[in-house]
């Protein structure tokens, strides 16, 4: 069994919300995962104290693997000469991980890409063909039974409320070629609030697609639709032709992150039969 921690829209800087960062700590050693994955979006503005402040609180976490990929929030937006020269400049300082990375974790392989597009789609990102290249060589390399997992910021299938805004250009054609990698299960973010769906959403066939999981904000005030004013992540657990996936809450005036309903999911090319409990597809609140 392979579990992963996935936590993602961290934004230090303004929106930053340190009792839930102490909370999501606090969740780490409790769980203690295979690896812990943060898909995005690590500072609001990327200024150099919010990237500083973010891999000193990684790495007060657990001492498991970790693997880290931007977000759009991680380029610099109105320091457009910066953005438009080296947008990356200030990840590569502070944070020890390639944008585009690959990690070997019990048997898994996790690949990580940057879908953060610093010259043109800023918010809904961008993959390109060298990328998925890069992914399809790793991925090559997975054992047999090897669980293999693919790590991006920006989403792939709108959100029921659409407050996610619009999804990945070439959403489509990215799945198909996921899809031909046998990747098992997508982890991202940006959506700002748990998202289960997957490619099969957009994609025709008679057998399960990949699961695409994208949990909120863990530790911003920046929560949308069901989650506003509220922190997630997600513990999954990655176990033979299942993945099980437990969201955690955390409440504006909580002290911990709260287990939700389990969501038990096929992985890919397996018969589909997938249930999502509907608290996780309600409408927002308030």
């Amino acid at each position: 069994m392979l579990t992963i921690l996935h936590a993602s829209d961290l934004q230090f800087g303004k929106p930053f919300r340190p009792r839930a960062a102490e909370a999501f700590r606090n969740l780490a050693f409790d769980t203690m995962p295979h690896l812990i994955v943060v898909s995005g979006d690590l500072t609001q503005r990327a200024k150099g104290r919010e990237f500083k402040a973010a891999w000193e609180f990684l790495q007060r976490l657990p001492t498991v693997p970790l693997v880290v990929t931007p977000g759009n929030h991680d380029v610099p937006l109105y320091r457009v000469f910066e953005r438009a020269v080296f947008p990356f400049w200030r990840w590569r300082r502070h944070i020890p991980r390639d944008v585009d990375s690959v990690a070997r974790v019990a048997g898994a392989i996790i690949v990580g890409l940057n879908s953060a597009a610093p010259y043109q789609a800023i918010v809904n990102g961008r993959i390109t063909g060298m990328q998925l290249n890069f992914a399809r060589k790793a991925f090559e390399s997975a054992p047999p039974g090897g669980a293999r997992v693919l790590v991006i910021h920006h989403h792939f299938v709108p959100t029921p409320d659409g407050l996610g805004g619009a999804p990945m250009p070439g959403a489509k054609r990215i799945l198909k070629q996921i899809e031909d990698m046998q990747v098992d299960v997508v982890l991202g973010g940006h959506v700002h609030q748990t998202h289960f769906s997957s490619s099969r959403d957009i994609l025709p066939g008679t057998v399960a697609g990949v699961p695409l999981i994208a949990t909120g904000t863990t530790t911003s005030r920046r929560g949308r639709g069901p989650e506003r004013r509220r922190n997630s992540c997600n513990l999954v657990e990655i176990l033979g032709d299942q993945i099980q996936v437990t969201p955690h809450h955390f409440e504006a005036r909580g002290a911990a992150f709260k287990p939700g309903e389990k969501v038990s999911l096929r992985r890919a090319g397996m018969p589909m039969a997938v249930e999502y409990p509907d608290t996780l597809l309600a409408e927002p609140r308030g």
